[in-house]
C-alpha cells in the first residue's frame, strides 16, 4: 500500500505588488495588483509504506509548499494527493491521526509550561488511551533519555533537547506517518548523530514511513536509500541515492600511503590506457582520481601489482552534498527542469 500518493500537484500563490513611492501607496488602497507565483509546478511521485525518502532542493524550490498541502495546511490549487489513503485537506480529523510532524524552526510545544504537560496536552488533541499514552511515552522518554528534561519548561531547553522533545511529540499517537522538515537545523554533531540513530530504529522496528526535507545532506546520506530533487518547483529526479552519487558525481578518489616518497611518473605508468585518470603526490602519499567510467578494481590491481611498497589503501566517494553543489553551481538542475517540461516526461527517474 502507497503511503503517499501525488499526481500532478501544483500550488499557486497570489502575491501583491506593492508601487514605490507615496503615490504608488495611495495607487495601492483602492486598485492592488498581484503576481502570480506558481511554487509548485505539476509533480508526480509516490512512497510505499516503510520508506524513508529524502525531500531536497534550493530554498524556494518548493520542498515546504509540497510538505505543507501533504500535512494539510495548504489547499493546493489543482491536482490529486493522497497521504494514508485521505485527502489531506479534506478529511483532516481522521488524517491527522496518522501522521506525525516536525517542522525545525517551529514547535509543537508549549514554551511556558512542562515538557510532560504539553505531552499530555498533545494526548487530548490525538485521543490517545491514558495507558497506550503512558507505554508509548515511557519507551520515547527512555529511548531519547529525556527523564530529566520533563518538567522543565519547553523555554529553558536547549535547541538540541528541544527538537528531542518534539521528536517525542510528534511520535506519542504512533503515526504511521512522520514528516520532517529541517529536523536537525543548528544542532551540534552529537545531537544530529543521536536523531538519525533513533529515526532509523523506528523506521525498522515500526515501520514508520519517512518524508526528509533538509539541507544537511548528512541526513540524507544517514538515512534515505532514495531521493527527490525539486529545482524551481519541479522534480528534477527521484532515484536511489547510489544512483544519484553515479550518474552525477565526478568520479572517486584512492589515497595510497607508501614506504618510500613515490615517484609520479612510475605511478602514471601503472595506469597508462585507462582513460582521465590523474595523480597527485605528496610526500609520502598519492592520490588516483577516478571517472567512473574507469573500473577501480582494474586501477588497484595495477597499482599494487607494480611492486611499490604499499601500506595503506582508501577509497574516497564523492559525498551527496558536493554533488548537489556541483548540480545547483553548474546550472544542470535548471537545465534538467526544462528539458523534462518540454519532454512531457520525467528526465530521470530511478
Amino acid at each position: 500500500m502507497l503511503a503517499i500518493d501525488v499526481k500532478d500537484l501544483r500550488k499557486q500563490f497570489r502575491v501583491q505588488k506593492n508601487r514605490s513611492g507615496l503615490g504608488g501607496a495611495l495607487k495601492d488602497l483602492f486598485k492592488r495588483e498581484y503576481n502570480e507565483i506558481t511554487a509548485v509546478k505539476d509533480i508526480s511521485f509516490q512512497i510505499p509504506q516503510g520508506e524513508i525518502c529524502g525531500y531536497i532542493g534550493e530554498n524556494g524550490a518548493g520542498k515546504s509548499t509540497t510538505i505543507k498541502m501533504l500535512t494539510g495546511i495548504l489547499v493546493p490549487t489543482s491536482g490529486h494527493l493522497r497521504v494514508n489513503g485521505y485527502v489531506p485537506y479534506k478529511e483532516r480529523e481522521k488524517f491527522v491521526r496518522g501522521i506525525g510532524v516536525v517542522f525545525g524552526q517551529r514547535s509543537q510545544l508549549w514554551w511556558d509550561i512542562g515538557v510532560i504537560e504539553s505531552f499530555q496536552l498533545l494526548r487530548k488533541v490525538y485521543r490517545v488511551p491514558e495507558e497506550d499514552f503512558r507505554k508509548r511515552l515511557d519507551e520515547l522518554v527512555e529511548r531519547l533519555q529525556l527523564v530529566e528534561l520533563l518538567n522543565r519548561p519547553v523555554r529553558k531547553l536547549s535547541l538540541g533537547q528541544r527538537m528531542r522533545c518534539e521528536l517525542v511529540a510528534s511520535l506519542l499517537h504512533n503515526p504511521s506517518i512522520l514528516f520532517l522538515d529541517e529536523p536537525t537545523i543548528g544542532l551540534d554533531i552529537m545531537v544530529k548523530t543521536e536523531i538519525r540513530e533513533f529515526l532509523q530504529k523506528i523506521n525498522r522496528e515500526y515501520g514508520t514511513t519517512i518524508l526528509l526535507t533538509t539541507h544537511d545532506l548528512q541526513d540524507i546520506d544517514a538515512l534515505c536509500s532514495r531521493v527527490i530533487m525539486l529545482d524551481d518547483g519541479r522534480i528534477i529526479y527521484d532515484g536511489g541515492l547510489d544512483e544519484l552519487k553515479t550518474r552525477w558525481s565526478r568520479g572517486r578518489e584512492i589515497h595510497f600511503q607508501f614506504a618510500q616518497v613515490p615517484k609520479l611518473l612510475e605511478l602514471r605508468r601503472l595506469t597508462e590506457g585507462l582513460p582521465e585518470v590523474v595523480w597527485t603526490a605528496e610526500e609520502m602519499t598519492a592520490k588516483m582520481w577516478l571517472p567512473h567510467a574507469v573500473n577501480v578494481s582494474e586501477a588497484l590491481a595495477r597499482v599494487v601489482g607494480g611492486g611499490a611498497n604499499i601500506r595503506d589503501i582508501k577509497i574516497v566517494e564523492t559525498n551527496t552534498d558536493e554533488i548537489v553543489r556541483e548540480i545547483y553551481q553548474s546550472g544542470t538542475a535548471s537545465r534538467e527542469a526544462t528539458e523534462k517540461l518540454a519532454q512531457k516526461e520525467p528526465v530521470l527517474h530511478g
